[in-house]
């Protein structure tokens, strides 16, 4: 017997994040916990975008349907038969899906009484480093968070872009951050004769990779700037679902995952996969999310080429705790907590 209940969450961010599309100063999370009789707990959690299709209130307005679901299967351990359900409710709605997918992994891994990643067999030495953003604000506020953050011990920024004083930014944040990884990310605000041009100058500055330079929905502007582009290119976007990832294999470099894009972290295995098969380099991206589903894909560390966790350390406050992440270092070693790691802080 299972028993579900979900709450909706607000999240004050610890400074007003903006990107190209608008500026966030709060993170609306919905937390789902399934519980068995004996006592276990595990949780997940939403963090809808609008961006694609999703808000606080379709979460909610879905998610009787999801764990009604739940609890008709009653077993944690059948995920796959499970997801199958969830998608007979709604075929959309990722970010719901993932809260519930997220739970039942805690729950199954708590019940075997072993952090997820070990259920997975997967190496918790090899885990990439995640990177810390910056969100867009003037150059000067820019200069002076990468100042703060590399403070703090991050050595992996990505820096997000789409004004008219991209080139400038980036110069004022490799400036200020000689010895950084540096990664932009344009989300979607460049045209692909301009993306071409920025990263001939942010090559100059040793930017790692750029990461949707071009709006989604022009493949062929993603194509034409990955034949010519001087760094490699990521797709966030671009690559939204399973059949995306061979759909953009010819057009970009590393594809760029989201357990709130995918659904949770089953479909995300099966995306991961489908990358490597397609001779894709993959990173795991983040919404600004509480510990309640960050912890999670911190468990997906180990498959992953570049990591993008930050989430949960953008907010001011956040009721969760999870894996460590410690000066850029996603310390999964360290979580021996069964489950994901995920626990009210």
């Amino acid at each position: 017997m299972l028993s579900t209940e979900f709450e909706r969450v607000s999240l004050p961010l610890a400074d007003a994040f903006t990107i190209s599309r608008g500026t966030q100063e709060v993170a609306e999370n919905v937390v789902v916990r399934i519980s068995d009789d004996e006592g276990r707990t595990g949780v997940g959690s939403a963090a809808p975008a609008g961006h694609y299709g999703e808000t606080p209130e379709t979460v909610e307005a879905v998610l009787p349907e999801l764990l009604t679901v739940v609890e008709s299967i009653g077993d944690p351990h059948a995920i796959e038969r499970i997801e199958r359900g969830l998608r007979g409710v709604v075929e959309d709605n990722p970010a719901a899906r993932a809260a519930v997918d997220v739970a039942l992994h805690d729950l199954a891994a708590k019940r075997l009484d072993v952090p997820l990643y070990r259920q997975w067999g997967l190496d918790p030495e090899r885990v990439p480093k995640t990177s810390f953003t910056i969100g867009l604000d003037t150059t000067e506020r820019m200069r002076e968070k990468t100042h703060g953050a590399v403070e703090a011990g991050y050595d992996v920024l990505k820096v997000k872009l789409g004004t008219d004083r991209d080139a400038e930014v980036v110069a004022a944040v490799r400036e200020e951050a000689p010895e950084a990884r540096i990664r932009v990310d344009a989300n979607e605000a460049w045209t692909p004769r301009e993306a071409v041009r920025m990263t001939e100058r942010l090559d100059a500055h040793d930017v790692e990779f750029v990461e949707q330079p071009v709006p989604a929905s022009d493949p062929e502007g993603l194509k034409f700037v990955y034949e010519r582009s001087s760094l490699p290119i990521a797709a966030d976007e671009s690559c939204v679902t399973l059949p995306d990832v061979p759909a953009v294999a010819d057009r970009t470099d590393i594809v760029n995952l989201k357990l709130m894009k995918t659904g949770g972290l089953t479909e995300a295995r099966r995306m991961i996969h489908t990358a490597r098969a397609h001779g894709l380099d993959v990173m795991l991206g983040c919404m600004i999310e509480s510990n309640a589903s960050i912890a999670a894909a911190c468990h997906l560390a180990p498959l992953l080429d570049y990591a993008d966790l930050d989430g949960a350390l953008l907010l001011d406050d956040d009721e969760y705790a999870g894996v460590p992440i410690e000066r850029s270092e996603i310390r999964l070693a360290d979580c021996d907590r069964p489950g994901t790691g995920a626990r009210r802080a």
